[in-house]
């Protein structure tokens, strides 16, 4: 700053093909794809100490999200091989259900998958990294051309992404009290929102928080119900064949009628009670507040009690999110069993955040009022580190594709979770923080974690994401299940002396009549994994590749069938509406699907079904009109 007061005018020496705004989940990805597709890529963060910070449960996966930790995998991401090298604990849910449902969570370590990210950042050469604060956007006319920091520095680039987090004016509530954060021990990012008001975008406010973390030497262990790690759990990459780490267990405790009580007598301190938290906080991870006040019949809530790292004593208690004061949270606390001598480490607190309709966004998720600018994770209105990453992907790859000349990429619906999540985001918008589900997905069976690299790895090599070892592997393990489920729908299991034989020394029952093995394994007698030995391809088989082959052939049949609505699916998603097509001349469309249209602008008649108001017959009037148009 000069003596006068005003700051020099400073641009930083170096332009760059894309600017990474934020570097949290999200924004890792973001980088690290746009640099793989060969962009020239500046990631700035306000602390490069806390690059991939986990600020809330250090843990990775779950259901719905472990599908979309998959699928950043199959897609050269980060976070798989982050979270297997930092795992505390595995363990895979769903497991009495089928393949298509099961998902896998991993316990990380927060301290190591920072580092392991950090490392892994550094060693691109594609990627710089900066640290400082943005407080401007750089524009000409409806174009942004760069990011302005707090020391003035102007940082110029054909393409941003904005991974803003919390950050975005955000606010942390502990009972009264309130602090300007963007979590805790960070500051909030505040220039951005008035900016993006002034370019009239839709913003809203949305909140989520965190229980207080308590020091292990404090529990009471030994009266606890422990959970250990299962070892025969797949890791998440498909660069790594098998847990290698010791697992740590967790326990089980749960709250009291007393700990209820004492949050009830205590309601009227809590900010999102007494009228301070004005936005909407996620529906699938409520407080404890929430708990207690919308499951009122229930006298007590599980509590997991979840290690934080190897090398400290802190831990997470899972399921008690919680604004309440400080010394109501030690009160509660110290009313669970267990926990009777806790010892609160760091409170819990809510944040609040804002954030931008993500029906702003193309589905490449670059906005549709700037070219170049995209969005990613929390500011497009999702919730978790998995949402995150898989958004922040993708908008590295379409960052790339804008500044260098790329072809751009989005999944649809049928072929990975994230097209799910992306097509619910930019067309139906958000009420509350979204949250993957695999609910949420109409192909379940073609959508599961074991083959997200053989549904997605063709077009990663595509769009130059694989390295040489990563397409080697992929190619092999694609061409062993192509053989392995040929094998298996070819082999018939006799009914000879030979074949009783066979099927006695695998503990195996013998068919009244032939049939191939695909067939044999659907029987309730039959144990699929031996039956899988029959196959004479001993050797040939990781344990990742045989979970693939077993949930083929349990499937086997149904994909067929799910194949052919696939198709019927991507017939409509064929069928595209020209950008900025005016909807005012289609005749027999009502005010109201003009209107809902034109806000959504749908890139296709597939698009267009899925938006809220848009009936059958609407869309009939809409398809019919278009191909008339197309026909002349």
């Amino acid at each position: 700053m000069g003596d006068d007061g005003v700051w020099f005018h400073v641009k930083h020496p170096d332009i760059v093909d894309v600017i990474v705004v934020g570097a949290g989940h999200a924004g890792c990805e973001a980088a690290w794809s746009a640099a793989n597709r060969g962009a020239n890529v500046r990631l700035i963060t306000q602390n490069l100490d806390t690059i991939a910070k986990m600020s809330c449960n250090p843990a990775i996966g779950g259901i719905g999200k472990g599908h979309l930790v998959h699928e950043v995998d199959a897609l050269a991401g980060l976070m798989g091989i982050a979270a297997d090298r930092s795992a505390l604990q595995y363990r895979v849910l769903n497991r009495r259900k089928g393949p298509a449902v099961q998902a896998t969570r991993a316990q990380c370590d927060r301290r190591i998958y920072h580092m392991v990210m950090r490392q892994l950042l550094d060693t691109h050469a594609n990627i710089s990294l900066h640290q400082g604060t943005i407080s401007e956007l750089l524009f000409e006319g409806e174009r942004i051309t760069g990011v302005k920091d707090e020391f003035g520095v102007e940082h110029k680039a054909l393409s941003v992404v904005l991974t803003t987090g919390t950050f975005l004016s955000g606010l942390i509530h502990v009972g009264e009290k309130t602090i300007p954060a963007g979590r805790s021990g960070d500051a909030p990012v505040s220039g951005l929102t008035d900016e993006l008001y002034q370019r009239e975008f839709n913003l809203g406010r949305l909140k989520t928080g965190t229980p207080p973390r308590l020091d292990k030497k404090t529990i009471n262990w030994g009266v606890l119900e422990m959970q250990a790690g299962e070892t025969d759990v797949i890791p998440f990459s498909c660069m790594h064949e098998k847990v290698t780490q010791d697992q740590i267990p967790c326990a089980i405790t749960r709250t009291s009628e007393q700990g209820h009580d004492i949050i009830r007598a205590n309601m009227s301190r809590s900010p999102m009670y007494s009228g301070k938290i004005s936005g909407t906080g996620p529906r699938y991870c409520p407080s404890i507040e929430d708990k207690v006040v919308r499951f009122s019949d229930k006298t007590s809530h599980q509590i997991f009690l979840e290690p934080e790292g190897r090398d400290h004593h802190e831990v997470y208690p899972n399921g008690i999110s919680t604004s309440l004061p400080v010394d109501v949270q030690w009160k509660f606390i110290r009313s669970i069993h267990g926990l009777e001598n806790a010892v609160i480490i760091r409170p819990g607190y809510a944040i609040e955040y804002d954030y931008v309709d993500p029906q702003e966004l193309k589905p490449t998720l670059e906005t549709k009022k700037i070219q170049g600018l995209f969005h990613a994770g929390q500011i497009n209105g999702t919730t978790g580190y998995e949402e995150a990453a898989a958004q922040g992907l993708l908008a590295g790859i379409n960052a790339a594709a804008h500044a260098i000349g790329l072809d751009s990429w989005v999944p649809d619906r049928s072929e990975a979770y994230l097209g799910v999540m992306v097509d619910d985001l930019v067309t139906k918008g958000i009420t509350e923080p979204y949250r993957m589900f695999t609910s949420r997905a109409e192909f379940r069976l073609q959508l599961r974690e074991d083959n997200a690299d053989l549904r997605l790895g063709d077009m990663a090599m595509q769009l130059g994401l694989y390295d040489s070892e990563r397409k080697r592997t992929f190619e092999l393990r694609r061409s062993k299940l192509d053989r392995g489920l040929k094998l298996a729908r070819e082999t018939v299991v006799g009914t000879g002396k030979l074949w009783a034989e066979r099927l006695s020394a695998l503990n195996l029952p013998a068919p009244a009549q032939a049939m191939n093995i695909s067939s044999y394994a659907h029987r309730s007698d039959v144990d699929p994994i031996n039956a899988m030995a029959l196959l004479n391809m001993d050797g040939e088989f990781n344990t990742r590749d045989m979970k693939s082959l077993l949930a083929l052939v349990h499937y086997d049949g149904y994909l067929d069938k799910q194949l052919c609505e696939i198709e019927r699916f991507r017939k409509m998603e064929a069928e595209c509406i020209p950008a900025s097509f005016d909807y005012a001349q289609v005749k027999g469309l009502s005010i109201e699907c003009k209107q809902r249209l034109a806000s959504i602008q749908p890139a296709t008649l597939g698009q267009a079904s899925r938006i809220s108001g848009i009936t059958p017959a609407s869309l009939t009037t809409l398809m019919l009109y278009l191909r008339k148009a197309d026909a002349s």
